[in-house]
């Protein structure tokens, strides 16, 4: 059996990460970072307005989230059925509806296989998915089918929607950043998804800021949006 396919971040590019921001902002005014965490970055690479902005959380505002989703390569209608129910199984605990349209979808998804950028699972987060051009995806699931295993819909697709609705990968909390070891998660990381040190420093190694957390008090082993490969464990 082949290695499953693991989830890749997806960030905006540089010049779109203040508007951005702005955009986040402008949605949910709580997705302003503490003046505290504003101070220890402002000392970083870029400039000032960029390093504000990538400190600004996506969330989507607290009324709930409604949004509209499409398809960019006309999947048969009872794979877009099965996506979209997984989607909306986040409804089950939160004010959340996916509702398919062929106007103007928020959420488009597709499933390409390459190029390379563009190939495997992944979604921007939250908010984010407003600045991408309304030819793009902001979603993709790699050749997902009806023959597609029921379990990879419910792996893949609630996970990439997680991302959707704003929430980060759960393993960057910090208590679960501290059992990785950094050299094994760089050597795995190169070797599978072709990241530099520095871009698994910055996506694996660095933890989110405790301030920046809502919900349970402690890492959830049971969440939706974890995952730290056992090659990347300190202890392994």
């Amino acid at each position: 059996m082949s290695d499953p396919i693991v989830c890749t971040p997806k960030s905006l590019p540089r010049d779109k990460w203040v508007d951005a921001a702005r955009k986040a902002l402008e949605i949910n005014p709580a997705n302003q970072p503490p003046t505290a965490v504003i101070a220890r970055g402002l000392g970083g690479p870029g400039s000032q307005l960029e390093r504000i902005a990538v400190m600004v959380a996506k969330r989507w505002h607290t009324a709930g989230v409604h949004l509209t989703v499409g398809f960019l390569d006309n999947p048969p209608a009872d794979l877009r059925a099965r996506i979209i129910a997984h989607m909306n199984a986040w409804a089950k605990t939160a004010n959340v509806q996916f509702t398919e349209t062929k106007t103007d979808p928020q959420v488009r998804i597709a499933r390409a296989s390459s190029p390379p950028e563009v190939a495997g699972y992944w979604s921007y987060l939250g908010t984010d998915i407003l600045s991408i051009p309304k030819n793009e995806p902001t979603m993709n699931l790699e050749a997902f089918t009806m023959h597609t295993p029921e379990s990879e819909f419910h792996r893949v697709v609630r996970h990439e929607t997680g991302h959707t609705l704003g929430f980060p990968h759960e393993h960057m909390r910090r208590e679960l950043v501290q059992k990785i070891d950094p050299d094994k998660a760089i050597a795995f990381f190169g070797t599978t998804q072709g990241w530099t040190p520095e871009e698994v420093r910055q996506q694996v190694l660095t933890p989110l800021e405790e301030s920046s957390l809502l919900g349970t008090t402690h890492a959830d082993a049971h969440s939706i949006n974890p995952f730290i490969p056992r090659a990347c464990i300190s202890s392994c």
